[in-house]
């Protein structure tokens, strides 16, 4: 993003500059690509790339694991300001640097608040796409283990995707197993999936 001289680069400037710009790279399009290529054109105006990339996969990994705090983000009846100050007081508490406390200040501000799992996904597609990796969407009923997390791309290295960057996203609805997409090739072996089909079968049969 071109900048004055001396300026330094605003995260509201940065997410207002980008809402009529083209579509994001690997379908990270809309709103929530919109957010993500702000902040990725932001950090790198300010060289903080690889903080604010270990930064954002650390806050997805945090909405992940924490119930409470999607319960925060998620919640309409919430205050809006009730929402800001708890999740701006929970970065400040987890040492998070300040370009990303700022976006998601923003975020709040803009009452996007329930979206932010979702801008993150798509930051970190942006920042694989800009690094020419795949990403690989990963949707799993309970947050991934490190072991499991490693023996998923064990696997697919196997498959012949070495370099893909999993987006992690928490679905208690699956049940169990995982639902990977990949691209256009979904493998499903959640067990939500596997009940439909088992049901569909049982009625074929009958």
């Amino acid at each position: 993003m071109g900048n004055a001289e001396g300026e330094e680069p605003n995260v509201a400037t940065a997410v207002t500059s980008t809402r009529s710009a083209p579509q994001s790279p690997v379908g990270a399009g809309g709103l929530a690509g919109r957010y993500a290529t702000a902040l990725y054109e932001l950090a790198a105006d300010r060289q903080q790339l690889d903080d604010v990339l270990s930064e954002t996969d650390a806050l997805a990994r945090l909405i992940d694991e924490s119930q409470e705090l999607r319960f925060v983000l998620g919640d309409a009846r919430l205050d809006i300001r009730d929402s800001r100050k708890a999740i701006l007081a929970i970065l400040t508490q987890q040492g998070f640097g300040q370009t990303v406390t700022s976006f998601v200040g923003v975020i709040a501000d803009n009452r996007r608040l329930s979206r932010l799992r979702e801008i993150l996904a798509a930051f970190a597609a942006v920042a694989a796409a800009r690094r020419g990796e795949m990403t690989a969407e990963v949707v799993s009923a309970e947050a991934l283990t490190t072991a499991q997390r490693a023996q998923l791309q064990g696997k697919l290295a196997e498959a012949g995707y070495s370099r893909v960057n999993l987006q992690e996203r928490v679905d208690p609805e699956i049940l169990g197993g995982l639902v990977v997409r990949v691209g256009p090739r979904l493998f499903d072996s959640s067990l939500q999936s596997r009940l439909v089909r088992l049901h569909y079968a049982m009625k074929g049969a009958a």
